[in-house]
């Protein structure tokens, strides 16, 4: 995994599903704004009945002795490798002290069930500053499915993000899945260009909610074209490509081809063991194209190649893994997951 923690997928992302569970006091401004996917904004002077509108969660102010808590129920349960208490905007009413814990669960536990869970040691506490990112990295090889920040006493934090590497449970996976969803572990290896919009975008569930939301590269003046390389979430053959470029109207590529590799056997910088998955085609504006795949072999990695520039709202990769990625997909989740307390 990279060194820094933070270009890794945000596990607690509302995009990924991310969910507030509980919180025990939300006062002045509602816990759910801690995963949205967007940086903190700010309007100075603007007020409700509670007091100045925060784009963020704060608690009241304390009398008595405690701890302020949320728990959040990770979209994509995984490895956590850091963590970022972003207190952007809170200058004179951040906490000064956060901890965070994780535990792992199976099935959709409410409340009063995790209250009861036993709870793991992300973060100890720990001094935060105010207005700006508190980056955490933490060290717990295990998978996790719910956070739980605690703020010592009490204030307000802008966004969580818990980074990490995504760990699907192979026994909600059917045969057949998109092996290029973050959802499922598919992560971006590399791109050409991300001026307009980042690539990640691309392998985020559901329908792109504007032309914000995808990947677009800016124009190019030369001869070449842009790319992107996809980590496939497990080892497989491919049987559909999806190249989405709904909102993309007067930038949508004029065509798009994939190319594939297995760095099993092969290696990503040899084009001899690249393999075509899908022929240059031509692509429509604002429309989602669906294109089979004929049987090829297993593969890794993908590379998208858009013709000559443009943007992509979504690519889904529909393919069923091979027995050793099937293998190793079951292998990571049992060594990752927690053991039980003695």
């Amino acid at each position: 995994m990279t060194d820094d923690f933070t270009a890794l997928p945000d596990l607690a992302s509302r995009t990924l599903g991310g969910s507030i569970v509980y919180a025990n006091d939300e006062f002045f401004a509602a816990a759910d704004h801690l995963l949205d996917p967007a940086p903190p904004v700010f309007e100075p002077r603007t007020f409700d009945l509670r007091g100045q509108v925060y784009d963020g969660w704060e608690t009241r102010r304390r009398r008595v002795d405690g701890t302020d808590h949320v728990i959040v129920r990770l979209g994509a349960p995984g490895v956590v490798y850091g963590v970022d208490v972003d207190t952007t905007f809170f200058v004179g009413n951040y906490p000064p002290h956060a901890s965070v814990e994780a535990c792992a669960l199976d099935g959709y536990p409410d409340a009063d069930e995790l209250a009861a869970a036993d709870w793991v040691v992300l973060v100890p506490m720990s001094p935060v500053k105010g207005d700006g990112h508190n980056l955490f990295a933490v060290d717990a090889p295990y998978r996790f499915t719910h956070v739980r920040l605690t703020i010592h006493p009490d204030g307000g934090v802008a966004r969580l993000r818990v980074h990490g590497e995504v760990v699907p449970d192979p026994r909600l996976l059917p045969g057949v899945f998109d092996v290029a969803a973050a959802l499922h572990g598919g992560r971006i290896a590399g791109c050409s260009d991300r001026f307009f919009g980042h690539p990640e975008s691309m392998l985020a569930p559901g329908l792109a909610a504007s032309m914000g939301d995808g990947w677009e590269t800016a124009r190019r003046r030369d001869d070449g074209n842009d790319w992107v390389l996809v980590e496939l979430a497990v080892p497989a053959v491919i049987e559909l490509a999806e190249l989405d470029t709904t909102w993309f109207k007067g930038n949508a590529p004029g065509r798009a081809a994939l190319h594939a590799v297995d760095v099993r056997t092969g290696a990503l910088d040899d084009a001899a063991d690249w393999f075509e998955l899908l022929p240059a085609v031509r692509l429509m504006p604002d429309t989602p194209h669906r294109f089979p795949v004929t049987v090829v072999p297993a593969a890794t990695h993908v590379r998208l190649d858009i013709y000559p520039d443009g943007g992509m709202a979504r690519l889904r990769l529909y393919g069923r893994p091979d027995p050793a990625g099937a293998d190793a997909l079951q292998a990571r989740f049992d060594e990752t997951r927690l053991p039980p307390r003695e």
